[in-house]
Protein backbone atom coordinates (compact mmCIF):
# COMPACT_ATOMS: atom_id res chain seq x y z
CA UNK A 1 0.00 0.00 0.00
CA UNK A 2 1.15 3.47 -0.80
CA UNK A 3 2.21 5.43 2.32
CA UNK A 4 0.76 8.63 0.84
CA UNK A 5 -2.66 7.00 0.58
CA UNK A 6 -2.38 5.77 4.15
CA UNK A 7 -1.60 9.26 5.45
CA UNK A 8 -4.44 10.85 3.47
CA UNK A 9 -6.96 8.26 4.68
CA UNK A 10 -5.64 8.60 8.23
CA UNK A 11 -6.21 12.35 8.06
CA UNK A 12 -9.73 11.84 6.71
CA UNK A 13 -10.46 9.33 9.45
CA UNK A 14 -9.14 11.60 12.17
CA UNK A 15 -11.15 14.55 10.87
CA UNK A 16 -14.35 12.50 10.87
CA UNK A 17 -13.54 10.59 14.06
CA UNK A 18 -12.30 13.41 16.27
CA UNK A 19 -14.97 15.87 15.13
CA UNK A 20 -17.58 13.14 15.60
CA UNK A 21 -16.24 12.38 19.07
CA UNK A 22 -16.39 16.07 19.97
CA UNK A 23 -19.99 16.19 18.80
CA UNK A 24 -20.91 13.03 20.69
CA UNK A 25 -19.36 14.35 23.90
CA UNK A 26 -20.94 17.78 23.43
CA UNK A 27 -24.39 16.42 22.65
CA UNK A 28 -24.06 14.12 25.65
CA UNK A 29 -23.15 16.97 28.00
CA UNK A 30 -26.06 19.07 26.77
CA UNK A 31 -28.37 16.04 26.80
CA UNK A 32 -27.82 15.46 30.49
CA UNK A 33 -28.89 19.03 31.20
CA UNK A 34 -31.82 18.77 28.81
CA UNK A 35 -33.08 15.59 30.45
CA UNK A 36 -33.00 17.27 33.84
CA UNK A 37 -35.03 20.21 32.55
CA UNK A 38 -37.59 18.01 30.79
CA UNK A 39 -37.99 15.94 33.98
CA UNK A 40 -39.22 19.06 35.76
CA UNK A 41 -40.95 20.75 32.83
CA UNK A 42 -41.91 18.45 29.90
CA UNK A 43 -43.19 21.40 27.84
CA UNK A 44 -39.59 22.63 27.47
CA UNK A 45 -38.64 19.59 25.35
CA UNK A 46 -38.47 21.31 21.96
CA UNK A 47 -36.45 24.28 23.22
CA UNK A 48 -33.86 22.21 25.05
CA UNK A 49 -33.66 19.69 22.20
CA UNK A 50 -32.59 22.46 19.81
CA UNK A 51 -29.88 23.55 22.24
CA UNK A 52 -28.77 19.94 22.71
CA UNK A 53 -28.41 19.38 18.97
CA UNK A 54 -26.12 22.36 18.35
CA UNK A 55 -22.85 20.52 19.19
CA UNK A 56 -23.75 17.85 16.61
CA UNK A 57 -22.61 19.96 13.67
CA UNK A 58 -18.91 19.34 14.21
CA UNK A 59 -19.39 15.68 13.39
CA UNK A 60 -21.10 16.64 10.15
CA UNK A 61 -18.24 18.99 9.25
CA UNK A 62 -15.65 16.29 9.98
CA UNK A 63 -17.56 13.79 7.87
CA UNK A 64 -17.64 16.29 5.01
CA UNK A 65 -13.86 16.72 5.17
CA UNK A 66 -13.45 12.96 5.25
CA UNK A 67 -15.62 12.51 2.15
CA UNK A 68 -13.81 15.27 0.27
CA UNK A 69 -10.42 13.70 0.94
CA UNK A 70 -11.56 10.17 0.16
CA UNK A 71 -13.01 11.39 -3.14
CA UNK A 72 -9.63 12.80 -4.14
CA UNK A 73 -7.22 10.07 -3.08
CA UNK A 74 -8.27 6.90 -4.84
CA UNK A 75 -10.82 5.57 -2.34
CA UNK A 76 -14.00 7.14 -3.74
CA UNK A 77 -12.31 8.53 -6.85
CA UNK A 78 -9.20 10.48 -7.74
CA UNK A 79 -5.61 9.26 -7.87
CA UNK A 80 -3.49 7.61 -5.21
CA UNK A 81 -1.34 10.39 -3.71
CA UNK A 82 2.42 10.39 -3.37
CA UNK A 83 3.99 10.39 0.08
CA UNK A 84 4.37 14.16 0.13
CA UNK A 85 0.83 14.74 -1.14
CA UNK A 86 -0.57 12.27 1.39
CA UNK A 87 1.21 14.17 4.15
CA UNK A 88 -0.30 17.42 2.90
CA UNK A 89 -3.78 15.86 2.91
CA UNK A 90 -3.14 14.66 6.45
CA UNK A 91 -2.10 18.15 7.56
CA UNK A 92 -5.11 19.70 5.79
CA UNK A 93 -7.45 17.49 7.81
CA UNK A 94 -5.97 18.43 11.19
CA UNK A 95 -7.75 21.79 11.65
CA UNK A 96 -11.11 20.04 11.38
CA UNK A 97 -9.98 17.08 13.50
CA UNK A 98 -8.68 19.19 16.37
CA UNK A 99 -11.08 22.10 15.97
CA UNK A 100 -14.05 19.77 15.72
CA UNK A 101 -13.08 17.80 18.81
CA UNK A 102 -12.46 20.81 21.01
CA UNK A 103 -15.29 23.00 19.76
CA UNK A 104 -17.80 20.15 20.01
CA UNK A 105 -16.96 19.67 23.67
CA UNK A 106 -16.93 23.41 24.38
CA UNK A 107 -20.21 23.89 22.55
CA UNK A 108 -21.78 21.10 24.57
CA UNK A 109 -20.73 22.80 27.79
CA UNK A 110 -22.05 26.12 26.55
CA UNK A 111 -25.29 24.51 25.38
CA UNK A 112 -25.67 22.94 28.80
CA UNK A 113 -25.46 26.35 30.42
CA UNK A 114 -27.87 27.78 27.86
CA UNK A 115 -30.32 24.98 28.71
CA UNK A 116 -30.06 26.05 32.35
CA UNK A 117 -30.85 29.61 31.32
CA UNK A 118 -33.90 28.53 29.31
CA UNK A 119 -35.09 26.38 32.24
CA UNK A 120 -35.17 29.42 34.49
CA UNK A 121 -36.15 32.02 31.90
CA UNK A 122 -37.95 30.42 28.92
CA UNK A 123 -38.49 33.84 27.35
CA UNK A 124 -34.71 34.16 26.90
CA UNK A 125 -34.41 31.27 24.42
CA UNK A 126 -33.16 33.50 21.56
CA UNK A 127 -30.41 34.96 23.73
CA UNK A 128 -29.52 31.53 25.07
CA UNK A 129 -28.96 30.27 21.50
CA UNK A 130 -26.31 32.93 20.87
CA UNK A 131 -23.87 31.56 23.44
CA UNK A 132 -23.34 28.10 21.90
CA UNK A 133 -23.63 29.62 18.41
CA UNK A 134 -20.52 31.70 19.15
CA UNK A 135 -18.56 28.48 19.70
CA UNK A 136 -19.85 27.22 16.34
CA UNK A 137 -17.91 30.02 14.70
CA UNK A 138 -14.65 28.24 15.47
CA UNK A 139 -15.86 24.93 14.11
CA UNK A 140 -16.79 26.73 10.88
CA UNK A 141 -13.36 28.37 10.73
CA UNK A 142 -11.70 24.96 11.13
CA UNK A 143 -13.93 23.57 8.38
CA UNK A 144 -13.05 26.48 6.12
CA UNK A 145 -9.28 26.17 6.56
CA UNK A 146 -9.44 22.40 5.97
CA UNK A 147 -11.51 22.85 2.81
CA UNK A 148 -9.26 25.62 1.47
CA UNK A 149 -6.18 23.53 2.25
CA UNK A 150 -7.54 20.41 0.56
CA UNK A 151 -8.67 22.19 -2.57
CA UNK A 152 -5.42 24.17 -2.64
CA UNK A 153 -3.26 21.04 -2.96
CA UNK A 154 -1.62 21.18 -6.38
CA UNK A 155 -2.36 18.29 -8.74
CA UNK A 156 1.31 17.63 -9.43
CA UNK A 157 3.34 16.98 -6.28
Amino acid sequence: MELGLFLAVLGAGLAAGFAGAGSAIGVGIAGRSAAGVVTQEPSMFSKVLILQLLPGTQGIYGLLIGFIVLSQVGILGGDIPSLSKGLIYFAACMPMAIGGLLSGIAQGQCSSSAIGLVAKRPDQFGKAMIFPAMVETYAILALLISILSIFGIPAAI
